[in-house]
């Protein structure tokens, strides 16, 4: 089998992280199985480098800025080859250059167009594990881009569809997708399954779990995702081409929030569940204005100081514990 995996920056934010990720490679390495690994720079690396930038020029230009960032992942993937050598297994790694992950050229947030795949497949066929920058492309004119914040994930899911990967199984710290943030709802469910459709209600409506143009790809190509934690050997969560996935839970399959809109997710919401969710919020005197049905979502506009609290009231309502 050929398995492409990708490690977001809190799994490899030191080196015990970085080797606690080589040890789980290397138990699917020794089954025989091919892998190929994504990174993305380490822990809060990212984030120092806009501050670095941001002390030289306030009004740094989207191209050298990218320029910088590739810094990050490039640091991940060498520091994961060095880990891997120690161990004794055979690796590469490899930038955006020497796989030719080509895209267009719109800085800071650029779209993958192609994914060569002659070298990786070089490489895997003499036994190494393969281990790629996330988060960065190369334009036509071999300029450095990036996918925009979260990007590795979608590097993942396109090196996956062009290999025709079994599985592409993206590892977070967090061990699934949950019907909501589990920080602010302390009941909230593990979803063993989640539809293309939802997940990307998720994303694209403010839960971080997954980069929304990595579903899109997931789900263009069908390619079976699996959301799982980098600290625990969970099932975690299926990402597949279903058409309700969460057919043993309520109507609707979670709730999040973006700045002050709180949404409520679920394929073929209908109004009832609207009329629900408005006097839900009614009866516990939480204000709120614009409640709106979308395609599978239903927002609703609350003020900020009581973002959680409806998120909370909503989610205990329809998810009976």
């Amino acid at each position: 089998m050929l398995m492409v995996k990708k490690f977001g920056g809190t799994s490899v934010a030191n080196k015990e992280r970085i080797y606690n990720v080589a040890n789980r490679c290397v138990e699917d390495y020794k089954k025989g199985e091919k892998i190929v690994l994504v990174l993305s720079a380490m822990g809060k690396f990212t984030d120092e480098l806009v501050s670095l930038a941001n002390e030289i020029n306030p009004s740094v230009p989207k191209r050298e800025m990218d320029m910088l960032y590739t810094v990050g992942e490039q640091m991940s993937v060498a520091l994961m080859a060095m880990a891997f050598d120690k161990l004794g297994i055979p690796s590469v790694s490899l930038n955006a250059f020497q796989v030719k992950m080509l895209t267009d050229n719109n800085y800071g947030d650029a779209n993958i167009t192609k994914v060569e795949t002659e070298r990786i497949e070089k490489e895997l066929s003499q036994n190494k594990i393969v281990i790629i920058t996330g988060f960065q492309g190369v334009d036509e004119q071999n300029n450095y881009t990036t996918l925009g914040r979260g990007g590795s994930d979608t590097t993942a899911v396109a090196v996956a569809a062009a290999l025709n990967a079994d599985s592409c199984e993206i590892y977070t710290d967090v061990d699934g997708v949950y019907t909501a943030d589990p920080r602010i709802v302390s009941s909230a469910i593990k979803l063993d399954n989640i539809s293309y459709d939802e997940m990307l209600e998720y994303s694209n409506l403010g839960a971080g779990v997954l980069h929304n143009k990595s579903v899109k790809i997931a789900k263009e190509k069908d390619i079976k995702l699996i959301v799982r934690s980098s600290m625990s050997n969970e099932e975690g969560t299926t990402v597949t081409n279903l058409e309700n996935s969460c057919c043993n839970l309520p109507k609707i399959t979670g709730v999040t929030s973006n700045n002050d809109v709180v949404s409520v997710i679920g394929i073929d919401l209908d109004s009832n569940v609207k009329e629900n969710i408005a006097k839900i919020l009614k009866d516990k005197n939480i204000p709120f204005t614009d409640i709106e049905k979308c395609n599978n979502h239903i927002s609703i506009k609350v003020d900020k100081k009581y973002i959680n609290e409806s998120i909370r009231c909503i989610h205990s309502n329809f998810f009976k514990i």
